[in-house]
């Protein structure tokens, strides 16, 4: 080998060794310690009646730890909060179809003022409710439950073992409705129960009228523990130290909406998705 060979050869493996920390340091800290999902919410998981475009998105939303961190089990009674298209249904209702229940706790259209997003509502809840309608395999036990956001009351008081809540705090936020719907956690949840909630993460506090999607941690832990909850773990399986939190359109400007210029698609995607906290919070038993 040259001289010159020689010389790049070494400022390869000096380059490859000075990336291999920074590609590691993209990793959650504590993935390692997360308890693994049992086979049967692996199965779930896996299974193949998930969409593409939402599978895509594991390796952003890790399902398998952030379920398993919250201590999901087959015969609980799970409540989640506004799911959207259904991206956690998916794993959710089967992997709870023998044994447990699942429920999707969706705005109530009817108590929508018209013109405040009645129309979006309702096409949520047929979606979702079509969804189910067509994959009975899969969700034929999922129920779905209306709620009031201004009063919310999301089943009988003390019947659920676990409520969860993905990237919502925000919009109650801005809506002033967060600490009812916290209220409501806590009165659907059985002593002892566990709220899941994983959002994206602001730098600090920011303002109720905030618009960037980004909540302070400290925020959501304050409004669940005035609520009556005691914050039982956090972890970083859902966090992003790419994540400048400084976007033009906010958490939007990242994927999955990727509102930005088509000229900065290469910059956004190799951010990935919002860096989000991932909070375990336990109703004290004997309440």
């Amino acid at each position: 080998m040259t001289r010159t060979s020689l010389s790049r050869a070494c400022l390869l493996a000096i380059s490859l060794a000075l990336a291999a920390p920074l590609a590691q340091a993209a990793e959650p800290a504590d993935s390692a310690a997360l308890p693994a999902p049992d086979a049967a919410l692996q199965a779930s998981i896996d299974g193949g009646w998930r969409a593409p475009a939402n599978t895509a998105r594991d390796r952003y939303r890790h399902p398998g730890q952030t379920l398993a961190f919250f201590g999901i089990g087959p015969g609980q009674t799970v409540v989640e909060i506004t799911p959207g298209g259904g991206w956690y249904a998916e794993i959710l209702a089967p992997y709870l179809q023998a044994k447990g229940r699942y429920v999707a706790a969706v705005v109530d259209p009817a108590a929508v003022a018209e013109g405040g997003g009645r129309d979006y509502q309702q096409r949520s809840r047929d979606g979702l409710e079509k969804k189910f309608a067509d994959a009975p395999a899969q969700f034929g036990k999922a129920a779905v439950v209306g709620y009031d956001p201004a009063a919310p009351v999301l089943g009988p008081a003390g019947s659920a073992d676990l409520v969860l809540t993905f990237r919502n705090v925000h919009n109650w936020r801005g809506a002033g409705q967060a600490e009812g719907m916290f209220e409501g956690f806590y009165r659907v949840l059985k002593p002892g129960g566990v709220l899941g909630v994983v959002e994206h993460r602001a730098r600090a506090d920011v303002p109720a009228d905030d618009k960037s999607g980004y909540v302070g941690q400290a925020q959501v832990i304050a409004l669940a523990q005035a609520a009556g909850f005691e914050l039982a773990g956090s972890s970083e399986v859902n966090a992003n130290p790419r994540d400048t939190k400084d976007h033009p359109n906010g958490v939007w400007t990242l994927p999955p909406s990727n509102n930005h210029p088509e000229s900065e698609r290469a910059k956004y995607q190799a951010i990935g998705e919002s860096d989000r906290m991932t909070l375990r919070f336990v109703k004290p038993a004997g309440k």
